[in-house]
């Protein structure tokens, strides 16, 4: 096969809130880390085991700025992009090197405030709706079931 392939697509949850840099020309970088997780069950102990990875993301311009507005750490997001390994030195001039994940595409995984949620139709709504305003529909369903119940 001739031709290579460099792609990386994660689900994780962010690390810290993204890191601005600007530069002269209007160019930006954003910078976060994304932690994903492995979990498994030890078989000569049968105990449960979960390791994190952590993986340096990188984002640039205008995609760069709408992860800083929306993304907070903590925050699940799908990651699609490539793999970048970039030299530097660090104080005592030895040559450091870092392996980054240059996002192309990202998609938010977590729902943000009341409008998400009710964009959302089916049973996740229906799930949440009853725990974010419990007391108002408690007190309208004893009202309501008060003649069906026995007691």
């Amino acid at each position: 096969m001739s031709g290579t392939l460099n792609k990386v697509m994660l689900i994780g949850h962010t690390g810290d809130d993204v890191k601005m840099h600007y530069f002269e020309g209007g160019n930006s970088i954003g910078r976060f880390p994304l932690a994903t997780n492995e979990t498994y069950t030890n078989k000569t102990t049968n105990e449960r085991v979960t390791n994190t990875e952590w993986h340096n993301i990188v984002i640039r311009n205008k995609a760069a700025e709408i992860c800083e507005k929306y993304l907070k750490k903590g925050d699940m997001v799908y990651i699609e992009g490539r793999l970048k390994t970039r030299k530097w030195q660090d104080d005592k001039g030895m040559d450091r090197y870092s392996t980054e994940i240059h996002c192309t595409d990202f998609t938010f995984l977590t729902p943000k405030g009341d409008n998400n949620n009710s964009a959302n139709t089916g049973s996740g709504q229906n799930a949440q709706k009853p725990q974010s305003s419990s007391a108002p529909q408690n007190n309208n369903s004893v009202s309501e079931e008060e003649d069906d119940l026995p007691f």
